[in-house]
């Protein structure tokens, strides 16, 4: 176990947990994670052997953290994007802390534009956490950066299951899909790519 990671991540859980609690502004709240679901994240990385990672949504770099500890062990990556400044900041920090930053591409761009960036099959897994209502517009593209028998994980799928129903009707209705819903932390939505 990497004792300083560990410290890191219970700081950021705390300072998380302390600052949504104090501001109702949007901007400023970090909305990370539930500690088991970053259990998940990091099972699920090391399980599918998704080595080329992309997370949308990086908030302070909470959950970030967890999936490169898992890519790091199996000799992988993240990307991660997020287009507020202010979390851009408090994330490079957390990052160079973490001793994993060599492992993580913190981009500042829009998701969708970054998206369209992207080769195909760019990515083995992708990790969905960030403006729910812009995920339907995205689908085609996140859709073609994720390999075959790659693995979407969407978070919030019960927390926010309305706001989440459009994007999870329009993945379950792709038969190239396999779905289902995970109880872990505020719900995660778990969707596999077939393999060609």
């Amino acid at each position: 176990m990497d004792e300083r990671l560990e410290i890191l991540k219970a700081e950021l859980e705390r300072h998380g947990e302390a600052n949504d609690a104090a501001t109702k502004e949007r901007a400023r709240l970090m909305l990370n994670i539930t500690r088991d679901t970053g259990e998940f994240l990091s099972v699920m990385v090391r399980a599918a052997g998704a080595r080329r990672v992309l997370e949308i949504g990086t908030s302070n770099g909470y959950s970030t953290l967890w999936l490169a500890e898992a890519a790091r062990e199996i000799g992988g990556a993240v990307t991660t994007v997020e287009s507020a400044e202010y979390k851009i900041g408090l994330a490079a920090s957390n990052f160079s802390r973490s001793g994993l930053a060599q492992l993580i591409t913190l981009v500042h761009d829009d998701a969708g534009r970054l998206l369209q960036q992207c080769a195909a099959s760019a990515f083995d897994l992708i990790f969905l956490d960030s403006e729910r209502p812009d995920y339907p517009a995205w689908w085609p593209q996140l859709r073609r950066v994720l390999r075959p028998g790659g693995t979407l994980i969407v978070d919030n799928a019960t927390s926010h299951a309305e706001q989440l129903a459009p994007f999870v009707a329009l993945v379950k209705a792709d038969p190239a899909f396999a779905t289902c819903l995970v109880p872990v932390g505020k719900g995660e939505f778990l969707a596999v790519k077939a393999a060609l």
